[in-house]
């Protein structure tokens, strides 16, 4: 009977190492994929602004135009943009030359950053004369998406030669 038992044993034993040690008759694996879709690199300011006034005689204005965004949705690794801005001439009246600041006297100057989102390094521009894009700011070593805010000052030198009206210009940001 012993002999018996340790027969069972033994067979038993060994079709656990079988069932332990072989694959199912049918396998079948699965490759699961998904996407993150991306948007794109996007730059806001307000639509006017408002220096406010001076008097004739005053050698400058100058005034902060607003909140200034860059919005980074490309999910980018080791990303980076740079926003630039750019001034037109100021006119009041029909233009003429006693009617316009040339955008040589628009200087602009970003200051710091208000706020940031994300993963990366924001720096303000160096600022100056914006008769030609200047670098407002920019974003470096960026990582996923990110958004950078500035409010910037904008300061127009007045020629003695300018005559009294309200000037309007355009300071164009963009970004890439």
């Amino acid at each position: 009977m012993r002999k018996t038992l340790l027969a069972i044993a033994t067979a038993v034993a060994g079709l656990g190492m079988v069932a332990a040690t072989s694959l199912p008759a049918l396998a079948v694996d699965t490759v699961v994929t998904f996407s993150i879709t991306t948007a794109g690199l996007t730059i806001s300011a307000p639509s006017t602004a408002n220096l406010g006034s001076v008097t004739a005689g005053a050698t400058s204005v100058s005034g902060q135009i607003g909140p200034v965004t860059v919005t980074d949705d490309r999910a980018t690794l080791n990303g980076s943009w740079n926003a630039t801005a750019i001034s037109t001439d100021f006119t009041t009246g029909g233009g003429t030359g006693p009617e316009t600041i040339g955008n040589i006297n628009v200087t602009y100057s970003p200051g710091p950053a208000t706020a940031t989102t994300g993963q990366g390094t924001f720096t303000p521009g160096p600022g100056g004369i914006i008769n030609v894009p200047r670098v407002a700011f920019t974003g470096t070593n960026l990582v996923g998406d990110n958004t950078a805010t500035w409010n910037p000052t904008v300061t127009v030198t007045i020629p003695s030669a300018a005559v009294g009206g309200t000037y309007s210009g355009t300071v164009t940001h963009s970004v890439g």
